[in-house]
């Protein structure tokens, strides 16, 4: 008794650390690429490069715990399913968030995404595929999160400087409307991102292999974005300057292919182990990290208005997360009487 108690301490230490490290991992390519861009690299060589190490790193892990449920035949709906979440999750996403991390800051960049599991749940609802009760206290709660991470996201964009030290409305005009163009690509990238993940959820509710379609999916996205690529620009392999040099692309390959590859795999085990609503608790821990590593080593330094943003949309994510982990026994009472899909089971795990 004494040993498996140990065993189960040892795990959970595991599991916590490998979350605040994966978050680590995250902030660190966040900043990297955000380097990469201000040294003149292309985003859409960017999103290539980094998509397809991300893919060849995933494929083994792919075939060792999923293969056995691969399907014998392939259906067209399901590449029109992996098509769609290639070109959202991966070329549009991607290149979006890359775009507004460029034009903002990281810290910035790393913070919208915690606007998803908002945006998730008024799309979801849309659809019948959240639970939506007005007179629910847990419906209100969500409600209430979702409009108050809006409130943070807003906040963010508007109360930091385009420049690190002066107040916004003394920067100049381009940088102005420069800087809004980035935060209007950052939370339209996060939009695609909640779509994308619940076009996910549909399609594991048919197929349950979450490494094989990241693989496949981000494979997919890496081939299309060349294609893109070479029709708007004629190119395939030129990063896009003379600065980008081998050892910076070896930098894409191992940090935005390898690393992220296994904190998205170790996310995955997580998930299996402990629930999306746990894994999702650490998210803000990216944003935080990107703060201080940017203060760090770029001095950039975000102003009060944007921190209380920041707070602001933590405070957010969180009511919808209790939100979510409370009504989750009686959503499930619900699903099973209404004999609902398992996608949307899948959403509200």
């Amino acid at each position: 008794m004494l040993g498996q108690g140990r065993i189960n301490l040892v795990e959970e230490v595991l599991i916590v650390g490998g979350l605040l490290l994966a978050q680590c991992v995250l902030s660190s390519y966040v900043l990297f690429s955000h380097h990469l861009l201000a040294l003149g690299a292309d985003s859409l060589a960017v999103v290539v490069v980094a998509g397809a190490a991300y893919a060849a790193f995933c494929l083994p892990f792919a075939v060792a715990f999923e293969r056995k449920r691969w399907p014998s035949t392939i259906s067209g709906t399901l590449v029109v399913q992996y098509l769609l979440i290639a070109l959202g999750g991966t070329t549009a996403f991607q290149e979006l968030m890359l775009l507004g991390n460029k034009k903002t800051t990281p810290a910035i960049a790393s913070a919208m995404p915690n606007l998803i599991p908002g945006i998730i749940f008024v799309v979801a609802a849309c659809f019948r595929m959240e639970r939506f009760q007005k007179a629910c206290k847990y419906t209100q709660a969500k409600i209430a999160g979702t409009v108050v991470c809006v409130a943070g996201a807003v906040a963010m964009s508007f109360l930091q400087s385009p420049s690190s030290s002066p107040p916004l409305a003394a920067a100049g005009g381009d940088d102005y409307y420069d800087w809004i163009l980035g935060c209007f690509c950052l939370v339209a990238a996060v939009t695609i991102f909640a779509l994308v993940t619940i076009l996910q959820a549909v399609t594991l509710a048919t197929l349950p292999v979450p490494l094989t379609m990241c693989c496949v999916t981000t494979a997919m996205g890496a081939a299309l974005t060349a294609l893109l690529r070479f029709i708007l620009e004629g190119k395939f392999l030129d990063m896009g300057s003379p600065n980008i040099d081998a050892t910076l692309v070896a930098g894409i390959v191992v940090l935005g292919g390898a690393l992220v590859g296994a904190s998205m795999v170790f996310q995955a085990w997580c998930l299996g182990k402990k629930g999306p609503l746990f894994v999702s608790v650490f998210g803000p821990v990216q944003t935080v990290c990107t703060v201080i590593l940017s203060a760090a080593l770029l001095r950039q330094v975000l102003s009060l208005g944007s921190l209380a943003g920041m707070v602001l949309m933590f405070s957010g994510l969180y009511i919808v997360l209790w939100a979510k982990n409370n009504e989750s026994s009686a959503d499930q009472d619900h699903l099973q009487a209404a004999g609902a899909h398992d996608a949307e089971k899948a959403l509200l795990a």
